[in-house]
Order: structure tokens, then C-alpha cells, then sequence
């Protein structure tokens, strides 16, 4: 009988991660830790996974909260958690490139350090999965190694700071429990169905494009030659649960990026065309462009956070030796973002006017 804990559920890759984690029949028991405001949520979430009618991996609830000793979970479920489960994936976090400072670190940091002190209490434990992000750069440029964790000299948001002060901290448990670091790039919806439960990350240029679209022409956003790297969520699903299981990648800390990202441009260009039918024409200073969407009023029309536009000048690419070589064997490869684009916008289409998939935006 093997069994897991999984935190950040109800969130979109924990929901991901455990429906492939049925159809793959790998745990007898899955337990999720979810905040008690949260539980409700959470029970309708289980519910519509159970809808796979798979009779694997029995679900239960484990109220908590990772900021809190002992991950606030109570000690008598603590205590029978610590001798049963082998697989932990830790992928609670605050994942808003606008987060406050302080509630960043709360949680990203913070929670982090307290969620590992119960990981190490964990005498079964087979892996740690840990839930990075290859953002933890910052503003280091070129070529990005899996193997490198060097503090750049600045970050273009909390966000990246944060993660990066937590990868820092779950990497030092490499020399103590088997860890397996996870830094996904960019995480879109499935790239079959488009489904996703937040348009956030690329989608805030695809909700900006989606409001402009009645202009006679929308330009290119500055010039750059800048490559993004956004990876869809089955792809994240797959390669994570074949690392944790893979004894190649114990102890290592794995990118799944793209590792045939395409210039932001050419992105950009496909998202105008699949939306309004034409394709880009001239060119908006960036400057401008950030200086627009600097004020609030512009910012809420073009559903779009400021930080976004910090992405398009950031010139750096991530090396996937470590995923290829693991993934390889798995016969797992990263799906073409561009032959993607018509499935992710059909679903963005269908789902734009309702509110509950939009971030708030400050």
C-alpha cells in the first residue's frame, strides 16, 4: 500500500497530478493537505475527480496550513502520516507574480520551512517532490543550468524572489531525505483540451489582445528577441510523476521547460492571429506600453498585471539536460506550444466572462 501527501490542493497541477496519479494507478491513498477554508472546495474538486470512476487512490483531506508548526495538522493524524506515507509533493505556494512581499514570504518562504521540518519526520519516505519554479533566476540572463542555484543580483518580483529562498531551503534536505526538485517554466492549460482554471502567466497577454481585438491593428509590444518558455499542464503532469519515481533524478532539480521555446514575438504574433483573425502590425514602444499599463484603470480593462511585460526583455534560456536524458526513457516530450495555441484559446473563449477564472487585479 503506498500513500502520499500533496499539498497545494485544490490548486489546478495538484488537481492535474493526482487524476493522472488514478489513471496511472500508482498510490493506494492519496492524502491532500487542504487550509479548513479551503475544505468545502476541496470535496467538490475530489468529487469531480471521482468522476473518472476509477476505483484507485482513495482521496482524504487532511485539514492544515504549511505556515504553522507541524504543518497545523493535528498530532494523532501527524503521528499515523509519519509512518505510512513515501511520497510527499509539496506544491503549495502563492503563484502571483503581484504578491505582496510580505504574504509571499509568509507562504512561499516561510511555509516552506516549516512544511520540511514535518517531511523529515516522514520514516517511509521514498521522495520529496518539491515544486520550484525556473523563474528562481531572477534576472540572471543567458543559459540557465539545472544544476546552478546562484543568487542573482535582483528578482522582477516577489514572487521569483520568494521561490528562489524556498528552493534554497529544500535543497539543503537533499544531504538528509531522497528530494526530487521540480522547476517548471511557465504552466498553461492541457494542450489538447486548453483546460485550465486561471488565466494567468500568458493568458494576461491573451486577456489583453482579447479586449483590443475590435482596433483596426494591434502592434508588436516594443522589439525583442526574447524566447518565453511556457510549458502545458499535461506535460508538467506527466514528466513530475515520471521523475518521482525515477532514481536518475534523486537528488537532482529538474527543468521542465520547453526545450524548444519560441521567440516571444512569434508568440505573441500567433496569439493576435488565432484571436482577431489578423496578424500584428507596427510597433508600441515598450516603454509605453509598461507606462499604460502602469495605471490601474488600464491595467483592469486589458486584464493584465504590470510584471507581465517585465518578461518580454528578459534574454535567457534554460538547459534541460537533466529532464532529456530522465524524460527520454520515459518517452515523454514537451508538446509544441504554437499547434497548442488554437486548443488553449478555444477554451479562453469559452470561459473568458466568467469572473472566477480571472485574477483579482491590485
Amino acid at each position: 500500500m503506498t500513500k502520499a501527501l500533496i499539498t497545494g490542493f485544490p490548486g489546478f497541477l495538484a488537481k492535474n497530478i493526482i487524476k493522472e496519479l488514478r489513471m496511472q494507478q500508482i498510490y493506494t491513498k492519496i492524502y491532500v493537505l487542504v487550509l479548513p477554508a479551503q475544505k468545502g472546495t476541496a470535496e467538490s474538486m475530489i468529487e469531480e475527480i471521482y468522476q473518472d470512476q476509477l476505483n484507485t487512490s482513495f482521496i482524504e483531506i487532511v485539514e492544515g496550513d504549511i505556515t504553522v508548526p507541524d504543518a497545523g495538522i493535528h498530532q494523532d493524524i501527524l503521528k499515523e502520516l509519519s509512518k505510512e506515507i513515501e511520497y510527499v509533493w509539496h506544491l503549495a505556494a502563492i503563484y502571483d507574480l503581484a504578491v505582496p512581499k510580505e504574504i509571499a514570504w509568509k507562504v512561499n518562504v516561510h511555509g516552506t520551512e516549516m512544511f520540511n521540518k514535518v517531511v523529515t519526520q516522514f520514516s517511509k519516505l521514498k521522495r520529496y517532490i518539491y515544486f520550484s519554479t525556473a523563474y528562481i533566476a531572477g534576472l540572471r540572463e543567458g543559459r540557465l543550468l539545472e544544476t546552478e542555484l546562484i543568487r542573482p543580483e535582483g528578482f522582477k518580483n516577489y514572487y521569483e524572489e520568494t521561490k528562489y529562498e524556498a528552493e534554497v531551503l529544500v535543497e539543503k534536505l537533499k544531504k538528509i531525505i531522497p528530494v526530487t526538485i521540480i522547476r517548471p517554466g511557465i504552466v498553461r492549460g492541457h494542450s489538447e483540451t486548453g483546460e485550465t482554471i486561471k488565466f494567468d502567466g500568458p493568458y494576461f497577454f491573451v486577456n489583453m489582445i482579447s479586449n483590443l481585438r475590435k482596433l483596426p491593428f494591434l502592434p508588436y509590444l516594443g522589439k525583442s528577441s526574447t524566447y518565453i518558455n511556457v510549458v502545458p499542464s499535461d506535460y508538467i503532469t506527466k514528466a513530475s510523476i515520471y521523475c518521482s519515481f525515477s532514481d536518475e533524478a534523486l537528488g537532482q532539480t529538474i527543468h521542465l521547460t520547453d526545450p524548444r521555446p519560441y521567440p516571444a514575438e512569434v508568440v505573441y504574433k500567433a496569439f493576435v492571429k488565432e484571436i482577431t483573425g489578423k496578424y500584428p502590425k507596427g510597433r508600441l514602444p515598450l516603454l509605453i506600453a509598461k507606462s499604460f499599463v502602469a495605471l490601474f484603470p488600464v491595467r483592469k480593462f486589458l486584464q493584465v498585471e504590470k510584471e507581465t511585460l517585465d518578461y518580454l526583455t528578459w534574454n535567457a534560456t534554460f538547459d534541460t539536460t537533466n529532464a532529456d536524458s530522465i524524460l527520454e526513457k520515459g518517452k515523454i516530450t514537451c508538446p509544441d506550444f504554437i499547434l497548442s495555441i488554437p486548443a488553449m484559446i478555444t477554451f479562453y473563449n469559452a470561459h473568458k466572462d466568467d469572473p472566477t477564472y480571472h485574477i483579482p487585479l491590485k
